[in-house]
């Protein structure tokens, strides 16, 4: 017979005694599994925490700066105030992660999924996300200064009062998401699709919008 396991709800994160909790005191590391797990305030830059699996994890206050991350699972994960800065991201699942005031900047979000997301006044400037997946993503009074968002998607996505200065949005899906009061202003949008988009009051003074 195996140990038996009970899971028990708090605040939308499942966090499982017995046999599963075990597994919440493997050291990490490469594909280490942590989901359901409570890590607040780890201290952990720099690490190779490849392919690991974080879903439903607490994770608030964390610092993965630096951190090898590609493919990782940080799906409905928490992830508030965590600092992600210059971590290697590429393709990893934030799908329905909520992160007040994350810390992206200068991270690779390659091609990561970020869908239906809550990121609300998180900063992503400078990341390089072409592919990445932002839709129906909650990002209002996000920055994405600098941000490589090439053919990335937007669409759905909750964009009021976000800093685009200097990004880079060819091709970039935008198509019904909420750009109120965004700033756009003098970037080139070629190829941008805008279609059915709520543009209240959004700066687009110099932009280039051909094609």
């Amino acid at each position: 017979m195996g140990q038996e396991t009970s899971c028990g709800g708090s605040d939308g994160l499942f966090l499982c005694a017995g046999g599963a909790a075990a597994k919440c005191q493997d050291a990490p590391g490469a594909r280490v599994d942590w989901s359901g797990c409570s890590k607040a305030r780890l201290m952990l830059t720099g690490e190779d925490l490849t392919g690991t699996i974080f879903h439903r994890s607490l994770l608030t206050l964390s610092d993965f700066a630096s951190s090898k991350m590609a493919g990782a699972n940080l799906s409905e994960t928490e992830i508030s105030r965590t600092r992600f800065e210059g971590a290697d991201l590429s393709k990893a699942d934030f799908t329905k992660a909520l992160g007040w005031r994350a810390n992206f900047g200068q991270a690779n979000l390659t091609g990561a999924v970020f869908s239906s997301a809550d990121m609300s006044r998180s900063n992503f400037a400078q990341v390089k996300a072409a592919g990445a997946n932002f839709g129906k993503a909650e990002l209002n009074r996000s920055d994405f200064s600098g941000a490589d968002l090439t053919g990335a998607n937007l669409s759905k996505a909750e964009l009021a009062r976000v800093l685009f200065q200097s990004a880079k949005l060819i091709k970039t899906d935008f198509s019904y998401s909420n750009l109120s009061r965004a700033r756009l202003d003098g970037l080139d949008l070629q190829g941008a699709n805008f279609t059915g988009s709520y543009m209240y009051l959004t700066q687009l003074g110099g932009a280039n919008l051909r094609r």
